[in-house]
């Protein structure tokens, strides 16, 4: 377990050392949000455009393994709906903007770095499947579900223009679009350019990492603690524990895919969870608190499952 912890660590030790340095007042939070933008919207989506490029979209599109994952996102998030609309009594819309926390796994600023330390940089195809439609499926999944609970939602027609909105304006898609159409063309920039988008690419996500930690001082852990640690278990476990499932013993895929399914689950809730009750101003203080609090738990509930996988895939 030792030596699982030391793979891990070091990830959720760069969010710390971010945290640690706008309490220390070394940075400002809003400096750290300048950062992380840089990160989200040109770093990462030069890594993900370079990563699709180069990508064995055959061996690695595998429709049961991106089941496994994404049911058990969609079982995960419904749970979550549902106990904040009944048992805690939240309203229609706030109950989907926080079940929407047990959606969204951080796949790229936490499940990327976490992969690569756990089974190296050769293990990343699978989970880079997982990310290429990661934002459209989870915005299309939380959009639907929240014009249709809160009470002046939109019709289908308004609905479906929000979420390609939403899609054309974000950069990792169009990251992740640009380097799809280069794999399919065979239309590669030169040989330069790659390596430049190599480099700006790896330097995107150990700031990302260490931006998202200094943000996270923005957040509250008080607000809704039931709500908050029942939304945190469905994302970092319920969520993983079906991915496993589907994809080891239902489907009996290879290994490199059920670690992909697992690990990727695994993660706690991203910004981006925040950032959907925001934009609708529902249930932001529940959203916050899961992020925060899901974060931290995901220091003991990522090395357990990473733990799990290398007694059953050894």
């Amino acid at each position: 377990m030792i030596d699982v912890l030391e793979t891990v660590l070091p990830v959720f030790l760069l969010v710390g050392a971010g945290y640690g340095a706008v309490r220390a007042r070394l940075f400002e939070a809003a400096e750290m949000g300048v950062i992380l933008r840089f990160c989200t919207r040109i770093a990462i989506p030069t890594l993900l455009f370079a990563a699709v490029a180069r990508l064995d979209l055959g061996e690695t599109f595998d429709g049961r393994f991106l089941l496994s994952f994404y049911a058990g996102a969609v079982i995960a998030f419904a749970l979550g709906w549902l106990a904040a609309r009944y048992p805690f009594g939240r309203r229609p819309g706030e109950s989907v903007a926080i079940g929407f926390g047990a959606l969204f796994s951080n796949s790229i600023l936490m499940g990327l770095p976490v992969m690569e330390r756990a089974y190296g940089a050769d293990a990343l195809g699978p989970s880079f499947a997982i990310i290429a439609i990661h934002a459209p499926v989870c915005y299309l999944i939380g959009i639907t579900a929240m014009e249709a609970a809160r009470a002046d939602g939109r019709g289908a027609a308004a609905t479906a223009k929000a979420v390609v909105s939403e899609m054309s304006r974000n950069a990792l898609t169009i990251g992740l679009g640009l380097g799809l159409a280069v794999n399919l063309t065979g239309l590669a920039p030169p040989a330069p350019v790659m390596e430049a988008a190599g480099l700006l690419g790896r330097a995107g996500l150990p700031a990302a990492l260490f931006a998202l930690g200094g943000t996270l001082t923005r957040y509250s852990a008080r607000a809704g603690l039931g709500l908050s640690g029942t939304v945190t278990a469905l994302a970092l476990l319920v969520h993983p524990g079906i991915a496993w499932l589907l994809a080891g013993p239902v489907f009996g895929l290879a290994p490199e895919f059920v670690r992909a399914a697992v690990v990727t689950a695994a993660m706690p809730p991203g910004i981006n969870a925040y950032l959907f009750a925001a934009m609708y101003r529902r249930g932001e203080d529940v959203a916050a608190a899961t992020v925060l609090i899901a974060t931290l738990a995901a220091v003991v509930t990522a090395s357990i499952w990473l733990a799990a996988l290398r007694a059953a895939y050894p």
